[in-house]
């Protein structure tokens, strides 16, 4: 989509869907190592009786894949055109929907406490790994909300949309255009992921370069264009040491926009 037409529009109605905009191959290996991260997060728990059972917290966290996603200028841009080139991840979590189940995300909310009119804060990007259908739970969300500081229920489901689209589709959406999770009523999981960027000035949900390190991720793995949007070119000085080194080696190095 031509990036003037997309800020209209998301300025507009808080939201624009981007029919295959991932590869069959990319949301084929991403489904893949996903179910493996589900897995991974429900050994953390002690197994599934949680409530976010199905939501990753932090994908990053786990396979080389769910950073590469950053180097994709055909994903990024997007993000850029309403944040700036220097925006960062706030948040990066699975959307997916067990089987017969909803999650926490079935409460109509925003992601994203704050209104500042006509300046958006945070964006949010859910990645389509297996089509979004009524019946496995496709997302609702109501266009033009994004500036209505609360939100009747009975008004949301009466006027809201479904986020009923193809796998390898993505929906852009301001953080807070008002939203919730469906049911998933058949019997197989429905995957997703989704991404949500701040400007980058603004904390993250979870430090992702302390929590990477913390981990054991092999950083070095990671490309400069990936870092920066993870985060790791927006750290704050833990020490005079950190502040007083040459402007290039800086935790804090983001260009000022």
């Amino acid at each position: 989509m031509n990036l003037e037409l997309f800020r209209e529009q998301m300025y507009r109605d808080g939201s624009v869907v981007i029919p295959g905009l991932l590869s069959d191959e990319l949301v084929d290996k991403l489904k893949v190592k996903l179910r493996e991260a589900i897995e991974k997060e429900a050994a953390y728990h002690n197994g599934t009786d949680y409530v976010d059972y199905g939501m990753v917290m932090m994908c990053c966290l786990y396979d080389q894949i769910f950073t590469e996603l950053f180097e994709m200028d055909e994903l990024m841009q997007y993000f850029n055109a309403i944040l700036g080139e220097g925006c960062i991840v706030y948040a990066y979590t699975s959307s997916s929907m067990p089987p017969n189940a909803s999650n926490f995300s079935n409460r109509v909310h925003v992601d994203c406490p704050r209104i500042i009119p006509n300046y958006i804060t945070n964006m949010g990007a859910v990645l389509l790994l297996d089509d979004f259908t009524e019946a496995n739970g496709a997302t609702w969300y109501l266009p033009g909300s994004q500036e209505q500081w609360e939100m009747d229920p009975d008004y949301f489901f009466n006027h809201a949309e479904r986020l009923v689209e193809k796998a390898g589709s993505v929906w852009f959406f301001n953080a807070r255009t008002w939203h919730s999770g469906g049911q998933n009523y058949t019997d197989a999981w429905r995957h997703g992921m989704t991404i949500n960027m701040c400007r980058p000035w603004m904390k993250q949900r979870i430090d992702i370069p302390k929590s990477m390190a913390r981990a054991g991720k092999d950083i070095g793995q990671i490309s400069d264009k990936a870092k920066q949007k993870l985060g790791f070119f927006a750290q704050v000085p833990e020490n005079y040491e950190e502040y007083y080194v040459p402007r290039e080696q800086r935790k804090y190095r983001q260009k000022v926009e």
